[in-house]
């Protein structure tokens, strides 16, 4: 039996994935109209009862979100998607850009009609310089189609939707560091609260949604929020697109549907990463970006599930999953990835900007002590872990936004699954 699903990937073969007359043609912009003939908390009530989950990262109930700002009287409001790509290991919501941009663009105006908003706006990462000429095109044809500008689909309601390029700043994945860039400030987090439904885009409240989370509306308001959820597990409806790279034979996006595959699947199975080449086995795992814990092979048989791998000490996430052989040093992988933190920190708050410093002065010692002193690493990691986990704790409770809290969440799974290679003794 697959694996595999094509709920939200369905079409993505169409030889023009931006001619709106294919699209229409295979069912598109039926759910607008629908969502346009409908009472908005119908939609929204729709959305909570599929339990659709943020595909960004953070996993907040998209219903509730739409809720929160539904009941906001303050006018105007505004759409964002959030389309900065920037969790390495992760290229999903490319595909979505490039093969599916009427299914994104026709999520974004549902939500523009639900919300009544003066503008939509689609935040793409800087090096996606491609793909914001493609999203352009897509909107041009969208626009002469009469699903955008004004009157559109004949509803009397006027939306349009802009393309903002981002300048390659990790942080500006964080929604109200977007929203900053967006305004052509420097992207750096705003406190909270007030909550972006509150005071977000030009200081008037704004829906901030991850590019999956948009594709997946126009499913949700077509097929019902039951249906959706049955298509999925008990406390998050429909798939997920994963991002598999590393070791494994197969990289590339592939939709499951949430609930029904496991990690030894999504690693090892044909249709699916399709296990090692050479005879090489799995060291480990590094699930939902370099924010994202890292997993071995004990933890394979957990189902990928937004509840089961929380379970687990484990995240969706992004939707990357990054694997790794054997051939793989830990301390090597960790000092890059705080490496990573380091340089994309916006320096706002000191428990992220000096805590990934001094992480990857410790990592880099690790490294030193292991490679050329390795009779002195069981002496300097017992040293040195008090620190390391005090650190770790300040960055987790006192950063600022989801960056500094999650910078060492690699680093901390890893040190306790792979303790004998921090401490030199086998076990």
């Amino acid at each position: 039996m697959s694996k595999l699903t094509n709920m939200l990937t369905k079409g993505v073969n169409i030889y023009n994935p931006r001619n709106v007359l294919f699209y229409e043609e295979a069912g598109g912009f039926t759910a607008l109209k629908k969502a346009a003939a409908a009472n908005p908390q119908d939609i929204i009530a729709e959305i909570k009862k599929a339990k659709l989950l943020g595909r960004g990262g953070a996993a907040y109930p998209a219903g509730s979100k739409w809720d929160h700002l539904f009941h906001i009287s303050e006018t105007p409001k505004y759409i964002v998607c959030n389309a900065d790509e920037g969790e390495p290991g992760t290229f999903k919501d490319r595909l979505i850009m490039e093969d599916l941009p009427l299914k994104l663009l026709e999520g974004i105006i549902i939500a523009g009609v639900v919300f009544r908003a003066k503008a939509g706006y689609i935040y793409v990462r800087g090096e996606y310089r491609k793909l914001q000429k493609r999203l352009l095109a897509a909107i041009r044809n969208v626009h002469d189609a009469g699903y955008l500008g004004e009157n559109i689909a004949g509803t009397g309601f006027d939306f349009d939707i802009h393309v903002i390029s981002g300048a390659g700043a990790y942080v500006c994945g964080e929604n109200s560091a977007l929203l900053n860039s967006t305004e052509g400030k420097v992207g750096r987090p705003r406190i909270k609260p007030p909550h972006l439904a509150e005071v977000g885009l030009f200081l008037n409240p704004t829906l901030v949604n991850n590019v999956e989370t948009f594709a997946n509306i126009p499913l949700i308001v077509n097929m019902g929020g039951d249906a959706f959820l049955q298509a999925g597990h008990p406390d998050s409806g429909g798939s997920k697109l994963v991002c598999i790279s590393g070791h494994c034979r197969n990289r590339g996006v592939y939709e499951i549907p949430l609930g029904s595959v496991t990690l030894r699947d999504i690693i090892y199975d044909p249709e699916l990463g399709g296990g090692f080449t050479g005879g090489r086995k799995l060291k480990f795992f590094h699930i939902g970006g370099q924010s994202g814990a890292i997993g071995g092979p004990g933890q394979l048989d957990t189902v990928y599930s937004y509840t089961d791998l929380k379970k687990a000490g484990l995240s969706v996430g992004s939707g990357a999953v990054v694997v790794y052989d054997e051939s793989v040093s830990v301390i090597e992988y960790l000092k890059s990835v705080t490496e990573f933190f380091v340089s994309e920190s916006c320096g706002k708050c000191v428990p992220c900007r000096e805590g990934n410093r001094q992480l990857l002065k410790i990592m880099r010692e690790f490294s030193d002590v292991a490679a050329n002193h390795k009779d002195r690493l069981p002496a300097y990691a017992q040293s040195v872990k008090p620190v390391m986990q005090r650190l770790i704790q300040t960055m987790t409770d006192a950063s600022f936004c989801g960056l500094g809290q999650t910078a060492a969440a690699a680093l901390n799974s890893a040190a306790k699954l792979f303790a004998d290679e921090f401490e030199g003794v086998s076990r």
